[in-house]
């Protein structure tokens, strides 16, 4: 399935699967998304697949919120997967 990433000011929704495949895409969108806003909501309720490469996407783009002191929300049930990442990360 491709990827479509939607949005309306500051608030973005992702559907379908966020892969190595259509990374680029992702990427391109969120490029230097923090020097024009100061906070940013991402829906991943659509997201049906993300493999390791879109985990890591999501949790770079955490890490440059939080190196620009912005303001990141990553809403909706999503994929497992992103959820444990980023519980393993908050515990270590």
């Amino acid at each position: 399935m491709e990827l479509k990433i939607s949005h309306c000011n500051n608030f973005f929704k992702i559907k379908g699967a966020l892969n190595k495949n259509n990374l680029e895409l992702f990427k391109s969108e969120f490029k230097n998304i923090f020097e024009k806003v100061n906070s940013l909501t991402i829906s991943i309720e659509d997201v049906e697949s993300i493999d390791r490469f879109g985990v890591i996407a999501l949790s770079e783009l955490h890490k440059e919120a939080i190196a620009k002191q912005k303001n990141l929300a990553i809403i909706g049930l999503g994929c497992e997967d992103l959820y444990n990442h980023f519980k393993t990360e908050s515990a270590a």
